[in-house]
């Protein structure tokens, strides 16, 4: 990497750092004040902070397309402003060189996007949501807003809190028949996976005979589940939260139960083709300065990496839910407005030349 390349290079890695350490703060401090109403008294402040801070990593993930582009419209924008490009075009560096510079710095920070939503976000945000279910329930059943629900052949399990290490807590159980009336509920305070199957402690079960119930408490159960502690690692989080790997074993399963899979199909093509998409929008970027926002202030350039940002990100949360009531697939969904990004970005780079 030559000294002009590095020069650039530092101009845009370091706005990009400057925009995602202020928007991801913003959303740390809104997220905080949001947490405020969930106080109490097992579920005080530093639990609070704790929560907020281990699922930093997933807000740096998500903002990071956004950064990347508002970042680069500065950085170049400023390199712009001072007739830097001019200078460096005049001397002969062409546009492509110039592109290429931008995007060296930008292809190291997919690399650790990458990286982190793969290895890092699944593993926090795991940890984050079972430690403020498990909180915030204080082992009671259903006690949890933030505990998760899944239906497993004619039973309906909620969980309160899934641990790393395959022990669950505050396991609630309920049983429909054909006619769809409930056949039992059971409620086991911990949960334990050996030896292929759940070990379940401190169960109580209500049984419904007719126009009677029947109560049945047992020290233990063994519980046959297709829920592995891998599967309900995935279900503990949000799909965009998963890593790729995840994504696609855990649609595989809904496949198997006959559930609907989409949301976690669409989340598999969103992570797959982020990096793809993040290239787009830097691309998008870098011709909005050699073409419209050349010679515009930085609160212009701003306005306009905001609202290129969201306009992308509204397509693609439209077209999502939209594959899924046309029918079709949700690759198509999340590779149209990066295809768009692309040909308008190249296209307007043809004209700046």
């Amino acid at each position: 990497m030559t000294r002009l390349d590095l020069y650039i290079a530092r101009h845009v890695l370091g706005a990009i750092l400057v925009v995602m350490l202020i928007v991801v703060g913003l959303d740390l401090l809104f997220s905080l004040v949001d947490e405020l109403d969930s106080l109490n008294d097992r579920y005080d402040m530093l639990e609070a902070l704790i929560y907020l801070g281990m699922t930093a990593p997933r807000r740096i993930y998500e903002f990071l397309p956004l950064s990347c582009l508002v970042g680069c419209l500065i950085g170049l924008g400023m390199l712009a402003s001072h007739s830097e490009l001019t200078v460096m075009r005049a001397a002969g560096v062409s546009t492509g060189r110039i592109v290429a510079a931008v995007m060296k710095p930008v292809l190291v920070l997919v690399v650790g996007a990458l990286l982190l939503g793969e290895y890092v976000v699944p593993h926090t945000e795991q940890i984050a949501q079972s430690r403020r279910a498990l909180v915030q329930s204080g082992g009671e059943a259903l006690k949890s807003r933030h505990g998760v629900w899944h239906r497993e052949g004619d039973a309906f399990i909620h969980i309160n809190a899934v641990q790393p290490d395959g022990i669950i807590f505050g396991v609630t159980r309920y049983r429909i028949d054909g006619d769809r009336d409930l056949t039992s509920a059971s409620y086991a305070r911990r949960g334990e996976y050996r030896n292929g199957a759940w070990q379940l402690e401190e169960v109580r079960e209500t049984l419904f005979h007719g126009d009677r119930t029947e109560v049945v408490t047992r020290d233990g159960e063994v519980w046959q589940s297709g829920l592995t502690p891998t599967l309900l690692s995935v279900i503990v989080v949000e799909p965009v939260d998963l890593s790729i790997t995840g994504l696609r074993a855990f649609s595989a399963y809904l496949a198997e139960q006959g559930l609907s899979s989409v949301d976690y199909e669409l989340a598999f093509w969103n992570k797959l083709l982020q990096p793809l998409g993040i290239l787009a929008l830097v691309l998008i970027g870098i011709s909005f300065i050699f073409g419209p926002l050349r010679s515009v202030t930085v609160g212009q350039r701003l306005i306009v990496g905001i609202m290129v940002g969201l306009v992308f990100k509204f397509a693609q949360d439209m077209l999502g839910p939209a594959s899924s009531v046309y029918g079709f697939t949700p690759l198509l969904a999340v590779l149209l407005p990066i295809l768009v990004c692309l040909a308008v970005g190249a296209w307007m780079l043809k004209r700046a030349k």
